[in-house]
């Protein structure tokens, strides 16, 4: 007999498929681009299958194979271009096809539960007492208390063949003796087996059950009259457990009414709406666009209207109205029965603009980013799948959006480090939506002030279309910045001072004028490191090479890097002295001294610690909107895309503290990161200012950006990248080795390195391997290699075949991490 065999992509970093035996009663639901559940090990994933293939019979190699135990969907989720878009950033990026897949299904993952059950050692262990077990197959751990508890309640629950309790009741039910470590002893014995099972496929759509009165005639009394008492009084229609709680009828009472013709029951699907897309929407007066807009609008609905892909790079000043000429382009788009992706950097930065863009385009606008709720996300999913959206406005992961007939991709930012996911898998999703539009015949429009070098080259060479925006809408252009040099503060002061003078004179004329001021300061925390001041050493984070941050609200240190935190030490964990000296300022420190600088103003801060809670960046934002905050401080959150009429004074504090970083991208991402916050200054019809702070003042990257001078920079920038033969004018890719034995990283790397030269011959410059500068991270010893080629084919070719033969032997490196086209090689 013939089987079919599913070949399967699973979300695990491993480059390759994996087939199953589809099961007969499976057969008819198993299509290409469905969800399935599949066994791996001891777990249960999530896999997506890509292809059916006619097996070899019972006896042949698909008759062993393990077979799919549920398919999730009833029709595939998987699209062709989706799909596509996932194929070929697996390949680009040396990563597994079912981690990118997950990537472009967020949130579409089946709920898996563990359960434990015991085994048949395991009860005769039980029956055996607290006894020496003399059989040595029964180990003598049944007779430690803790472990016999939850061994004794795992049998209390699994008394039926096959049956097994979550772990969540099994450790609700053993209370707060319940240890993992006693669990895992168990499982090591043998006496209990820990699996897992497919609770639900996931998110489904919301459905509420209605019931509509048809006739209230000829109704018996009772309950049955409650009933259709309160439907006439709800207007004929209510949802049934609101019907049922007015009445205090039961569903049987309904079922009944229902049967003699009286109401009838109706179940719809209930939007779960984003809060963005439920706020009230901005006014939008009319704009009338400059010449430069409308030489650029025209010219992206020109490359429109010629339905080829075509890339262009619009590079318009802060405040020269990029935002128009994308929304006006999105109007065409639509206009002409095409859809468009909107992508910005960062999920703070959708809410107002979501706003905007629904007084434009009303319904059928849609939101795709992880500040969703699951269900949020997959309503909207459906509606973009469905067509029923026209426009659809997200962060990194919406490049993958089921959009259908897709005409317009929009990524605002380009620039930003926030396209490129830092983790597994690194995909780069300016880099994808470019392809995206290649593969839709789309036009794609990149747009910064402060463009990438790699796509402001690719624009100087002409195989990008170059639309410039140089100047700034409104009377008062581009602010004046004024650099203070903090070294030459301290010489005229004598006295440490987060605030420079002029800063402070400035942030009070401000307030006097009642208007608004942005403070930028890229440090979050009260004290960035602490200090003994008897032995010299500081306090570290236990898994991470760097200092731990102090957070006065919360009076903890914590580690920025891998989240973790401790209590404050009343004295040195080295040498025990009482000598702490708690340094350096963060924003929460700062909030203070604004505070005490000037009181009554209205300060808020805004940065990761502040934006934790659902809608709390927007709500914010909306208050600065409202004139209802003097002063915004905070990290690069507040410098990106905020548009305030009031806001007449930007400050920014260590503008050289990006400048230490042993990283070739720092000077680019100074620059950038000031000359967009300086943006935020002066754009309503009042003239603003800005005041840089830094005791390296005279950096080309500071400089070039408080004169507004992109050309400038770029043209120093690139001539440096090509002396140091850096991005754009080779590709780069960096591999990280780890472990937590520091001895096995560095030997591992070493082999890695071995391989990869031996691959790559000649044709690539390979450096190291050497400690990453961020040496030590959660735990783990980091050892880098960098390569550097004039090719990418030949280094994505030579890296591959490196993973290749390294999946071979996977004992013989145990971590490894490839990032193409890293964003830092930190």
């Amino acid at each position: 007999m013939s089987l079919l065999v599913a070949s399967v992509a699973v979300p695990r970093p491993l480059r390759r498929l994996f087939s199953y035996a589809i099961p007969p009663a499976l057969a008819p639901r198993c299509r290409r681009g469905v969800r399935v559940v599949v066994p791996f090990g001891r777990r249960k994933l999530t896999g997506y299958l890509l292809e059916v293939l006619a097996g070899d019979g019972p006896q042949g190699f698909a008759g062993a194979l393990k077979p799919i135990e549920q398919v999730l969907d009833p029709e595939p989720v998987l699209d062709d271009a989706v799909l596509g878009l996932a194929r070929f950033a697996a390949d680009y990026y040396l990563a597994s096809l079912g981690e990118m897949i997950r990537c472009a299904l967020p949130g579409m993952q089946a709920v898996v539960r563990q359960v434990a059950s015991i085994t048949r050692e395991g009860r005769a262990a039980l029956e055996a007492g607290g006894g020496v077990l003399r059989d040595a197959s029964l180990p003598a751990i049944a007779s430690d208390p803790a472990a016999r508890e939850i061994l004794g309640v795992v049998a209390e629950f699994t008394s039926d063949r096959g049956a097994a309790i979550r772990l969540e009741d099994l450790k609700r039910r053993v209370g707060p003796r319940f240890k993992a470590r006693d669990l895992a002893r168990l499982r090591r014995a043998g006496l209990i087996e820990v699996t897992e099972i497919a609770a639900s496929a996931g998110p489904r759509p919301l459905l509420e059950e209605h019931a509509i009165l048809k006739t209230a005639e000829g109704a018996r009394g009772g309950r049955q009259r409650l009933v259709l008492d309160a439907l006439t009084e709800a207007g004929g229609r209510l949802e049934v457990s609101e019907l049922l709680r007015r009445s205090g009828a039961a569903r049987g009472t309904l079922r009944s009414l229902e049967r003699r013709g009286h109401l009838a029951l109706e179940t719809r699907e209930i939007p779960r709406l984003p809060v963005s897309l439920e706020m009230p929407v901005l006014d939008s007066p009319e704009v009338t666009p400059t010449t430069d807009q409308v030489k650029a609008i025209q010219a992206i609905r020109d490359a429109f209207a010629a339905g080829t892909f075509t890339t262009c790079l619009l590079h318009g000043i802060t405040g020269s109205g990029k935002t128009e000429v994308y929304l006006r382009s999105i109007e065409a788009a639509v206009q002409a029965g095409r859809r468009a992706l909107y992508l910005v950097p960062e999920i703070g930065l959708t809410p107002l603009l979501a706003r905007r863009m629904r007084s434009r385009f009303g319904e059928v606008l849609a939101l795709l980013h992880s500040g969703l709720t699951d269900g949020e996300r997959y309503d909207e999913w459906r509606r973009i799948r469905s067509g029923r959206a026209l426009v659809v406005l997200g962060a990194r992961s919406a490049v993958f959006a089921p959009v259908p007939d897709l005409g317009l991709i929009v990524v605002d930012e380009e620039h930003d480090a926030s396209y490129k996911q830092d983790e597994h898998p690194r995909y780069n999703a300016r880099d994808l939506a470019i392809m995206r539009g290649k593969m839709a015949g789309a036009v794609v429009v990149l747009g910064s002030a402060t463009p990438s070098m790699e796509s402001y080259l690719q624009a100087q060479s002409g195989r990008y279309r170059l639309l410039p925006l140089p100047e700034r809408i409104g009377r008062a252009g581009l602010p004046p910045v004024a650099r203070v040099d903090m070294r030459q503060e301290f010489e005229e002061t004598r006295h440490e001072s987060v605030l420079s003078r002029r800063l402070l004179q400035a942030l009070e004329e401000r307030l006097r004028r009642r208007e608004q001021s942005l403070v930028l300061l890229n440090r979050r925390g009260f004290s960035t490191f602490a200090l003994c001041r008897a032995c010299g050493e500081q306090i570290q984070c236990r898994h991470c090479s760097i200092p731990m941050t102090l957070h006065l609200r919360q009076k903890r240190l914590r580690c920025h890097y891998c989240d973790v935190s401790r209590e404050v030490p009343a004295s040195c964990p080295s040498c025990g002295s009482g000598h702490l000296h708690f340094g350096g300022t963060g924003t929460e420190r700062l909030e203070e001294v604004l505070k005490g600088a000037l009181p009554g103003a209205r300060v808020e801060r805004l940065d990761r610690d502040t934006a934790r809670g659902r809608g709390s960046v927007e709500a914010l934002l909306t208050r600065v909107e409202r004139g209802e905050i003097d002063i915004l401080l905070g990290t690069q959150m507040i410098a990106k895309g905020h548009d305030f009429p009031n806001v007449t004074l930007v400050g920014v504090l260590a503008a050289d503290a990006l400048l230490g970083l042993p990283d070739f991208r720092a000077g680019e991402r100074a620059f950038q990161l000031l000359a967009q916050v300086a943006g935020r200054s002066g754009r309503g019809e009042r003239e603003g200012e800005v005041i840089v702070q830094a005791y390296y003042a005279d950096h080309h990257a500071i400089r070039f950006a408080c004169e507004h001078d992109f050309t400038g920079f770029a043209t120093r920038e690139l001539a440096y990248r090509r002396a140091m033969n850096y991005p754009p004018y080779s590709t780069l890719a960096s591999v990280i080795v780890r472990n937590r034995s520091e001895d096995r990283a560095r030997a591992q790397a070493a082999q890695v390195g071995q391989v990869l030269r031996k691959r790559a011959g000649r044709r690539l410059q390979i450096m190291g391997p050497a400690p990453a500068p961020l040496e030590r991270l959660r735990g783990e010893y980091r050892v880098q290699l960098l390569v550097k080629a004039g090719s990418r084919k030949e280094m994505q070719a030579a890296l591959a075949e490196t993973l290749t033969e390294l999946e071979r032997d996977p004992g013989r490196v145990e971590r490894v991490a490839i990032d193409v086209d890293p964003m830092s090689t930190l």
